[in-house]
């Protein structure tokens, strides 16, 4: 199946999920008052936003493979907001409709229904508040994660009890078989996510292999499939990425790492780790036969495009990962296309597996620019940060530039200065490829 036809699929899962209990509520009762249908409307439109926003970063492989982690983020913090909305607008609908439910805001006089609506519409409104000021937080990410994750289930749980205690809309079989069917969805995803691919699935599970050391600050750890599992299931595309665990455990700590290595790499997957943390040095003092737990793949930044003429590769520090990849499966390929790629680092030691992308020049059509921020001073290359001169110098002036696919990869500020400088120089956005981990 295309990945066009799995986006469409998807695309018509969501729809319907949103569209379906408003369509059966107006198909399926009398002609109401203005201000009741309206209420109802916006309750359902609510709460079914809520489910589609719970579903989309539940790490399901085909919806991420599809539209990326950074599309699929981007709407489920879309559908947060909306759902927000959309619960203080049925609140002001109530109220409309009947001006003395504002005695529902007056949590001594109000019944079991109301209350679990307000739980709810109160963690959904921190839920958002917080998600806005993530980075004044500055919070750990696994802090941040769990955090977001118990306001999500407080959000949800409040939502069912609130239209089961209120059993306006259950007394219709087809909403009731709607309701029925948004519920089975939504824990058969977290059943995935958070029990099956967690705790049983065998495919996640590896033994450490070995452990490289490419700097003074960089690893590569080289990973197996566990003994008597063959791997063919974690197939993936050069450029994804996965997640990694250090232990079996729904409360074990995990972070996103991008693949470095070819898919054709037979038994092994690898991943080269800045070590940055607590989390990354357990990284550096694993063992070859230790376990390890790997989620994935996942993500829509790979050079399988369909329609790529040639790749540029544009990558800042550790950022190279996916790159390395990409190189690495395009000789393994023989690849005939060209592939060209700028890797920006901070200094002559920053530059990564220089000894390996010199023979890989030998293998395929590929050129590698590098660029020094703080340059020695015998060094000749190119320095300083990506602008249009430093493009322009490297790929020319060549039409065929917008026939090309752009990767770009590493810190925010370098991605944001390459988009500039390739939309000065006329590259079409659906040509230029980012995915940044900033997940909440």
């Amino acid at each position: 199946m295309t990945q066009r036809a799995v986006r469409a699929g998807w695309v018509a899962v969501f729809g319907v999920a949103l569209g379906a209990p408003v369509v059966v509520r107006l198909a399926t009762t009398a002609p109401e008052p203005m201000w009741k249908q309206l209420t109802d409307i916006t309750g359902l439109l609510a709460l079914s936003g809520l489910v589609c926003a719970a579903v989309l970063p539940s790490r399901v492989r085909s919806l991420t493979r599809a539209f990326g982690i950074e599309d699929v983020i981007d709407v489920h913090r879309f559908l947060g907001v909306a759902a927000a909305v959309l619960v203080l607008l049925h609140l002001a609908c109530v109220i409309a409709m009947n001006p003395a439910q504002i005695a529902l805001l007056d949590q001594q006089l109000n019944g079991a229904p109301a209350k679990a609506a307000s739980i709810a519409a109160g963690a959904l409104v921190v839920l958002v508040v917080a998600a806005a000021a993530r980075r004044q937080l500055r919070q750990r990410y696994e802090v941040w994660r769990w955090f977001h994750v118990l306001l999500a289930i407080t959000v949800l749980t409040g939502s069912a009890l609130h239209v089961y205690w209120l059993n306006h809309l259950l007394t219709q079989p087809a909403m009731q078989l709607v309701f029925l069917g948004l519920t089975l969805a939504v824990a058969a995803v977290l059943f995935h996510r958070w029990v099956w691919r967690t705790l049983l699935d065998p495919s996640t599970e590896f033994v450490v292999a070995e452990i490289r050391r490419e700097s003074a600050s960089v690893t590569t750890v080289s990973l197996a499939p566990r003994k008597g599992y063959c791997g063919d299931d974690w197939a993936f595309a050069p450029g994804q990425f996965a997640w990694m665990r250090l232990r079996r455990s729904v409360t074990g700590e995990e972070h996103p790492f991008t693949i470095a290595s070819s898919p054709h790499l037979p038994g092994r997957v690898e991943f080269t780790i800045r070590n940055a943390g607590d989390f990354t040095r357990g990284i550096v003092r694993l063992r070859p036969g230790q376990p390890v737990w790997i989620d994935g793949p996942h993500g829509s930044f790979t050079s399988d495009v369909d329609a790529c003429e040639g790749v540029v590769m544009i990558a800042g520090g550790v950022g190279i990962t996916p790159m390395m990849s990409m190189v690495r499966a395009a000789a393994d390929r023989c690849d005939p296309r060209p592939h060209r790629l700028i890797v920006v680092a901070r200094n002559h030691e920053d530059l990564l597996f220089r000894e390996e992308l010199g023979w890989l020049r030998d293998e395929l059509d590929l050129e590698v620019t590098e660029v020094l921020r703080r340059p020695h001073p015998e060094w000749e290359g190119h320095t300083g940060e990506i602008n249009i001169a430093l493009l322009t110098a490297v790929l020319g002036t060549d039409q065929q530039n917008g026939c090309l696919d752009y990767f770009l990869c590493g810190p925010p500020g370098l991605v944001n200065d390459t988009l500039e400088a390739l939309d000065a120089l006329g590259v079409p956005p659906e040509r230029v490829h980012t995915e940044q981990f900033d997940f909440a």
